[in-house]
């Protein structure tokens, strides 16, 4: 694949007819919508029924404030479960089956009200603006300090955007799409810079309005993060929250933002890959509102379409690799390990991230797979839909039972299924592989040859001071690797980034230079004496398991390597 970036004029120029702008503004109507919506669903349940959601909600809620406490957290939040609580215990002693229901009911309006009030954001056009005009001049700026020769060059101009972050897929189609319904971007998720790119690329490579968008509640800690997130669409997502009044805010506010066509993105992984590799399992909670959305657009008369379109992000390296990795070994529970502080959720940390990104000549791809409808068949540039064997196809038929629209959860949740694994294969058909990714993971596989009898956690034991990989035997496995993925990339099933059409000495010294240019502990570097060695064999592992489930592993030949365990050399 030869991907390059244009940047594309806007297909809706006025801001003020966006329809996240129209959406904010109607922020008050809005509410109050996800508020009755999400009250009918609970009071359609029996009583009983009721009592129980709302006692394990107190419950749960009491327990989040007691042991997980944020400082973006409401004021007495505590007082305001305890009240709850007492209230409740109240409906249990000698009421009637009524008054239950009428307590049972403010119980309900009371939560409801709280979560749709902290999920639901702004959209300023000014702070959009602003925010717009501050990162293409801080990423061009990044660009032109790795260009310049001297610090005159800085301001130059002399690089684009475009020659560095490289946007491929079918822009042109998902252009023509917003016209014809509304777009729902599916992004892969590996750092807290997602959100920022994402919502970069979209509007400055695709120039389509800007979408909602959902962000962790926890990066609302910092002042100024919070600031901007608050006014420019962003959602809140609070995942200590797991009871059922919250998720069903949360779903019917997905759900009534795409009836209003307003575009839409949420990580369907749910969070960042704690272990390096494409997400294969997607949380279904959210997937759900794009099918409930589309049978309601059905039923209401307007027929208008969602498409969905996935987003596959790739770095050569990730801010927080030694963070996740550390968190999907322990949870693994194969060994216990000291649990660090994730603090790349700082606005410093990101900011020093995107420097090393770009100032430092380290592409970013991000790759846009081609649109389909809720139901995971393709659709061309008119929006129309087709099935496996290129049939159009009306896909109001799908929710249609002797001729007319039902609801069904039932069949909904199989047509979620359906689309999740459609969706993560759509990621793995048009993920770019890196040479970083191709690098570490010939160097964690020659690694795991040494000696078979070492399981994972006995590799990421060893020493690292005491490894020496050899060279000849990494680039036996990089030529190997590649030959299977160009032919995986030839039946369409991945792409690979130029450089990996060149020599594998090429691509290993490629791969190393940008393995160790963020890392302080570099996951593969060359020593002094120009020998490959490791500082960290854990975000070597993270690296190199961005190529999992591709079936390389039958592909490697035995290779040069030194079998004796610690030490390894050529």
């Amino acid at each position: 694949m030869s991907p390059k970036s244009s940047l594309l004029p806007h297909v809706m120029p006025n801001i003020s007819e966006w329809p996240i702008y129209l959406l904010s503004e109607d922020r008050k109507r809005f509410v109050r919508e996800i508020q009755d919506q999400t009250l009918a669903y609970f009071l359609e349940l029996p009583l009983e029924k009721q009592t129980d959601v709302i006692n394990k909600t107190i419950y749960l809620e009491r327990i989040r404030v007691k042991e997980e406490p944020w400082k973006v957290d409401p004021a007495k939040e505590e007082q305001f479960f305890k009240r709850l609580q007492q209230k409740l215990i109240k409906s249990s002693i000698g009421q009637t089956a009524d008054q239950t229901r009428v307590i049972n009911r403010e119980i309900f309006e009371s939560l409801i009200q709280r979560y749709a009030e902290e999920i639901v954001g702004t959209f300023k056009i000014g702070t959009f603006r602003f925010a717009r005009k501050f990162l293409t001049l801080f990423f061009t700026r990044l660009l032109n300090t790795a260009a310049a020769k001297n610090l005159f060059d800085i301001w130059g101009n002399k690089m684009r955007l475009s020659d560095r972050m490289i946007v491929d897929g079918p822009l042109d189609k998902i252009r023509e799409l917003m016209s014809k319904g509304t777009l729902v971007f599916l992004p892969t998720h590996f750092s807290n810079l997602d959100s920022i790119l994402v919502g970069f690329a979209i509007d400055t490579f695709v120039g389509i309005p800007a979408p909602i968008y959902g962000a962790g509640l926890n990066l609302y800690n910092s002042g100024i993060a919070a600031y901007f997130m608050n006014r420019l669409g962003a959602y809140r997502v609070d995942r200590r929250k797991k009871n059922a009044i919250y998720l069903e805010t949360l779903k019917n506010m997905s759900s009534l933002a795409l009836q209003r066509g307003t575009n839409s993105v949420f990580f369907p992984g749910g969070t960042r890959s704690r272990s390096g590799s494409l997400e294969t399992k997607l949380k279904l909670g959210l997937l759900s509102t794009l099918v409930e959305a589309q049978r309601s657009n059905m039923e209401s008369g307007k027929g208008e379409k969602i498409f969905v379109v996935p987003m596959i992000l790739s770095y050569h390296f990730v801010l927080e690799a030694r963070f996740l990795i550390e968190q999907h070994l322990r949870r693994m529970g194969r060994e216990k390990y000291l649990r660090e502080k994730d603090r790349s959720n700082q606005l410093y940390q990101i900011l020093t991230y995107s420097w090393h990104s770009f100032s430092q000549k380290n592409d970013v791809m991000i790759s846009f797979g081609e649109p389909m409808d809720v139901m995971g068949n393709v659709v061309n540039a008119a929006g129309e839909s087709f099935d496996q064997y290129g049939k159009q196809i009306d896909i109001a038929e799908y929710f249609m039972r002797d001729g007319k629209l039902v609801t069904d959860p039932q069949r909904d949740g199989e047509y979620t299924r359906i689309l999740a694994d459609k969706v993560v294969e759509s990621y793995f058909r048009y993920n770019i592989v890196l040479s970083s990714h191709l690098t570490a993971y010939a160097a964690f596989e020659w690694l795991k040859m040494q000696d078979p009898k070492l399981d994972l956690y006995g590799i990421l034991r060893l020493p690292p001071e005491d490894i020496v990989f050899s060279k000849s035997g990494l680039m036996q496995i990089i030529s190997s690797v590649r030959a299977s993925l160009l032919a995986q990339e030839a039946a369409g099933k991945v792409k690979l980034s130029p450089i990996l059409r060149q020599d594998p000495e090429v691509i290993l010294k490629d791969g190393i230079r940008h393995l160790g240019s963020y890392h302080y502990f570099k996951p593969l570097k060359f020593n002094k004496q120009g020998k490959v060695v490791s500082q960290n064999l854990k975000t070597l592992f993270f690296y190199h398991n961005r190529l999992d489930y591709y079936n390389l592993e039958g592909v490697i030949p035995p290779v040069e390597g030194n079998k004796s365990i610690p030490l390894f050399e050529e």
